[in-house]
């Protein structure tokens, strides 16, 4: 049965607890089943209130003293009210926080739109120290949890309100830093994606396949750093990549893609994402397609670009 990857990351946190030793500060919301975390180990969890940028600082001064802290709750809050703390209190100084942002773009559609999270990545992509991963099922959601609790700089942790298509299997192994093609059926493209749309994006690679255009499909789930080397060596393969995500194609996935290529591998590009305007409420699918973003809209907008080479 699929599992959100805020829940799976929040369960294996709390696994790993009985043999790590980490903190845990919420700010009184069900964001990643952290909220939990009190009853198993009462003296390493923090409620804070609703008050994110408390949350922060708290995080902070507890990280100062030489403790691993997680610090959970909505992205929309995490990367905005508490901006200035994180930056200030976490970045600035390199502290051993691990920022958990959770209900990430128009997946929050049925908690309306002020709560959708579509600027976090642009907004953390510009603090230098921090690092962003973004994982795109369950298992993936279970490594960066392990990977996280042994992490010792600043990171910000992607997560899906929703549960998402199993797409690993039992061997998958996060590599920080490093993309995964997950599927190569020729070299007419490169789709380049990350998080709750990587399966959309294999769904579009299938439904172009059986037109006869074989493409290839780019898992990156290190956001920051970006895998650099992967990108270009795509680029140079197809000579034509479409980035896709649940976030804006303003300062997100599209634009880390663009700015590589633009520097080392010109490129034709396409950005499949929110463009300029605010998020909505509504149910994620009925979103995903008003915003073009459905597995024939990331079809469509392959065809349009190998038609421009």
């Amino acid at each position: 049965m699929a599992v959100a990857t805020r829940i799976a990351f929040g369960k294996e946190l709390t696994e790993l607890a009985k043999t790590k030793d980490f903190l845990v500060c919420n700010a009184d919301t069900k964001a990643c089943a952290l909220e939990n975390f009190g009853e198993h180990y009462p003296d390493r969890s923090f409620s804070i209130g609703i008050a994110e940028q408390n949350l922060m600082g708290v995080a902070a001064g507890l990280a100062s003293c030489g403790n691993k802290v997680f610090a959970s709750t909505f992205a929309v809050f995490t990367s905005m009210r508490a901006c200035e703390q994180v930056r200030q209190f976490i970045c600035y100084p390199n502290l051993n926080v691990t920022v958990v942002g959770t209900h990430v773009g128009l997946q929050v559609g049925g908690d309306g739109a002020t709560h959708a999270a579509i600027e976090d990545v642009a907004i953390m992509r510009s603090m230098p120290n921090m690092t962003i991963v973004q994982p795109a099922d369950e298992r993936a959601a279970r490594a960066m949890a392990r990977f996280a609790a042994d992490f010792t700089d600043p990171l910000y942790v992607r997560l899906h309100r929703n549960p998402s298509a199993d797409i690993y299997g039992p061997g998958y192994r996060f590599e920080p830093g490093r993309a995964q093609t997950v599927l190569s059926s020729g070299s007419r493209a490169a789709i380049v994606s990350s998080g709750i749309l990587l399966n959309k994006a294999l769904e579009a690679a299938r439904l172009l396949e059986s037109q006869g255009i074989g493409v290839k499909v780019i898992d990156v789930s290190t956001l920051k750093p970006l895998d650099d080397e992967a990108i270009v060596q795509a680029a140079r393969e197809t000579g034509a990549i479409v980035t896709v995500e649940d976030h804006s194609i303003i300062g997100g996935l599209g634009s880390a893609v663009a700015e590589v290529l633009g520097e080392r591998c010109p490129t034709k590009m396409k950005r499949v994402g929110i463009r300029d305007r605010f998020a909505s409420s509504g149910d994620p699918e009925r979103l995903y397609a008003e915003h073009s973003m459905t597995s024939a809209d990331i079809a469509a907008a392959v065809k349009e670009l190998i038609g421009r080479r």
